[in-house]
């Protein structure tokens, strides 16, 4: 069974358990989703009433990609648990040769690299969702406003917990050309994320 299709009580006593497996990467998934289905939510409360009237199409478009990128959120949450998982079964391979040795390394590193390659695409994730929130934050139903401010921090989290999982992965990768690119492209979106999610929260939270 797929994480994503867990009960929430069973995916939470699973990521408490001694499993290693979901992880900090998992969390920082559901965060994004959790970021994407509140803006989803503010969207369709805001839509339908005259005093929203001008923004409905807005909205509504806002609507569908929040819900769209709700399921790539989701997608990936397993596809990073999945990534662990072979990192795991590498510590399974014999190593008691030399050429084991260098085929244990090489899918080592392989394993690693993917690990690397979902917590970074969860950090661009969120930073695709904080632009629309950006961009319904004066154009949505006031009385939801508090939910676009839980929305940013959501998403806020899923960048800066993402972008963890992106280092300790890092850490141990020999491809200096890899480390280098996904250093700089982390550093990248997560100044990105965290500079839009605290714009917001300011905006909600000055308007209470």
């Amino acid at each position: 069974m797929k994480l994503v299709d867990d009960t929430v009580t069973g995916f939470t006593n699973l990521m408490a358990s001694s499993e290693p497996a979901p992880g900090g990467g998992s969390a920082a998934a559901l965060e994004g989703a959790l970021g994407a289905a509140l803006t989803a939510m503010v969207c369709a409360l805001t839509q339908g009433k005259k005093k929203y009237a001008a923004f409905e199409d807005l909205t509504k478009e806002t609507e569908q990609k929040a819900n769209v990128l709700k399921e790539r959120y989701l997608d990936v949450l397993d596809r990073d648990t999945d990534a662990f998982h072979k990192v795991s079964a590498v510590f399974a391979m014999p190593k008691n040769t030399d050429d084991e040795k260098a085929v244990r390394s090489e899918a080592m590193q392989k394993a690693l690299k993917g690990c690397t390659e979902t917590p970074l695409e969860i950090m661009e994730l969120a930073c695709e969702t904080l632009n629309l929130v950006t961009g319904i934050l004066d154009c949505s139903n006031t009385s939801t406003k508090s939910d676009l401010g839980c929305a940013a921090l959501s998403l806020k989290s899923a960048a800066q917990c993402a972008w963890l999982n992106v280092l300790i992965n890092l850490g141990g990768i020999k491809d200096s050309e890899f480390v280098d690119t996904y250093r700089k492209n982390g550093v990248a979106l997560l100044e990105k994320a965290i500079k839009a999610a605290d714009s917001i929260y300011l905006n909600v939270v000055t308007s209470l």
